[in-house]
């Protein structure tokens, strides 16, 4: 399992260094493993800080991802005439939000 992994993350890493080809898997994982790289707490200060600035990178890149699936996103509500309707999740989700007090 270890060398899957292994073979995962460079993957990850390769593809995250290449805008092109990377995909919200791969960013993710390169994410992960740059979190875990600096919650060891045991890297010099440059590296630190340029795997901070990867990973600030990589989660801008996956939230606008989410963000754009979050908005293909459709829910079946009862319409007014009792059939069920499909609606962008976005509008329902933000109504309730709304009402929590987010």
């Amino acid at each position: 399992m270890k060398a899957s992994n292994a073979k995962n993350a460079k993957n990850a890493k390769n593809a995250a260094n290449e805008p092109n080809e990377l995909t919200f898997e791969a960013a993710l994982a390169r994410l992960e493993q740059i979190v875990a790289r600096l919650d060891a707490g045991d890297l010099p200060l440059e590296e630190a800080l340029k795997l901070f600035g990867e990973g600030s990178e990589l989660g801008k890149f996956c939230l606008s991802v989410l963000d754009e699936a979050e908005g293909r996103l459709e829910m079946l509500i009862e319409g007014k005439d009792g059939r069920p309707q499909a609606v962008p999740a976005q509008d329902i989700l933000g109504k309730l939000e709304g009402e929590s007090g987010n």
